[in-house]
């Protein structure tokens, strides 16, 4: 009897559990018959058969989502360090990059006077007959000349302005300071020479140079204006050689590296110093920024500053030529149509030309 008890017992005790087991299952089997999602049925069967249950899959679904948010948020927090650290290092790099451009401009600019201080008596020599040939064409009798349309008159191999007593030297009378610099190295001027070195040219016109260039103390002086001619290169070097640290200290702030490096380009080309040289004796420094026509002047300066960006070599010579024409030409148009400058360009154009072609020296 006891043993059928037990046996009885046990079944009813599965019989139940078998019941509660199957309840427990028919409402969700319903509910995900009716939302229509057969895979999901399947994913709550492929549970049952492993022995999991919806309940404690939660969890797990839960736990992951968190991790999936903080590797997220850990990606992200390091690719925006990232990025700023790329920001901060690019920045660093630029300023580093403008440093040493600053130190380059510095350099440049003693690179630029330590060159014109090195050129060699020939070489200053071969530019002077240049000079003379671009001024008055290698000509003994225009060594004492007076342009048509000016009035002052030209001297010596870089026609120097020579103006009479009395009148405005718009464009700088360079003539007395050659003559100081020839009396400093020995020469010996005639008395009349002397003498109007202090009071100014003794002729007034064009006419009365040309009536006494007929006269034998003009065609003497023309003679040692001739004889000192190597005397004379070195003064326009020397003029040139004062010009140069000039140049970039009158530059505004904003345009002084760009004038450094195109005449450190200029300077450190075969040839360079050439068009440098001739191009201050030609036109001036520019110092005077308000000096030339409507407020804008046509010396080395505005050259310079117009200037396309160059490094040494055959275009930066073809970037110095574009830029003195086109400063010419603004010359030009700025001047006053009766005055008659127009007829000049082409003279000019030739003369800037001749600064694209590095002669050996």
């Amino acid at each position: 009897m006891k043993n059928k008890a037990l046996i009885s017992l046990s079944f009813l005790v599965l019989l139940g559990v078998s019941a509660c087991s199957t309840s427990s299952q028919k409402p969700k089997l319903d509910v995900k018959h009716k939302t229509g999602n057969p895979s999901a049925s399947t994913a709550s069967m492929t549970q049952s058969k492993s022995g999991g249950s919806a309940h404690a899959q939660k969890p797990q679904t839960t736990t992951q989502t968190e991790q999936i948010r903080l590797a997220y948020n850990h990606a992200w927090q390091k690719n925006h360090l990232d990025n700023r650290q790329q920001t901060q290092q690019s920045r660093r790099s630029q300023y580093l990059a403008m440093l040493r451009q600053q130190r380059g401009n510095t350099n440049s600019r003693n690179t630029s006077q330590d060159n014109i201080a090195n050129l060699s008596p020939s070489e200053i020599r071969t530019i002077g007959d240049k000079i003379f040939r671009n001024e008055s064409g290698g000509d003994v009798d225009k060594l004492v000349h007076w342009n048509i349309g000016e009035n002052f008159a030209s001297m010596g191999i870089g026609h120097f302005t020579w103006y009479p007593a009395g009148r405005r030297n718009r464009y700088g009378n360079t003539f007395p300071g050659l003559l100081d610099h020839l009396k400093a190295n020995g020469v010996r001027l005639p008395v009349w020479v002397q003498k109007a070195r202090h009071s100014g040219a003794p002729w007034r016109t064009k006419g009365e140079l040309k009536y006494a260039k007929n006269s034998s103390q003009v065609k003497e002086f023309q003679n040692l204006l001739y004889q000192t001619r190597y005397l004379q290169a070195s003064y326009i070097f020397e003029r040139a050689k004062r010009a140069m640290p000039r140049l970039v200290k009158a530059t505004p702030a904003h345009l002084r590296a760009h004038v450094a490096q195109n005449l450190n380009a200029v300077a450190n080309t075969r040839g360079g110093w050439y068009a440098l040289i001739d191009y201050v004796n030609f036109k001036g420094e520019g110092l005077r920024r308000k000096g030339g026509y409507k407020g804008q002047n046509w010396g080395l300066l505005q050259v310079l500053e117009n200037m396309r960006p160059s490094q040494p070599g055959q275009m930066a010579l073809n970037n110095f030529a574009d830029s003195a024409i086109q400063i010419l030409t603004r010359r030009v148009r700025n001047s006053n149509p009766s005055r008659g400058e127009k007829r000049w360009m082409r003279g000019w154009t030739i003369r800037c030309n001749t600064y694209r072609q590095p002669f050996v020296i």
